[in-house]
């Protein structure tokens, strides 16, 4: 493959990831929209916001249902990480 094809290739790669970011961060943002109403409804029943059944059971959805090239491993330090910035999401919600 020459440089110039090798470029346009690499452009080509990167508009698509451009797109694939902003369809994840609409889906990020929609199950944001669900924990903030979770949240309300924990803050209202004076239920914890840490749940740690529910989070095993989330990682093990997702982990069940990963079909790659995406490692396990990785699924699942992505996913701690977002369950981690939902939880101080709704905590900060509540000392509003």
């Amino acid at each position: 493959m020459s440089l110039e094809a090798a470029k346009s290739r690499l452009a080509e790669c990167r508009l698509k990831i451009d797109d694939v970011d902003r369809r994840i961060l609409e889906l990020l943002n929609e199950r944001t929209r669900i924990v903030e109403v979770i949240g309300r409804v924990k803050e209202e029943n004076s239920l914890p916001v840490y749940e740690p059944r529910r989070e095993d059971e989330v990682l093990r959805n997702v982990l069940e249902h990963n079909q790659g090239p995406l490692p396990p491993e990785a699924v699942k330090r992505i996913f701690e990480r977002l369950i981690d910035e939902m939880r101080t999401l709704q905590k900060m919600r509540m000392q509003k």
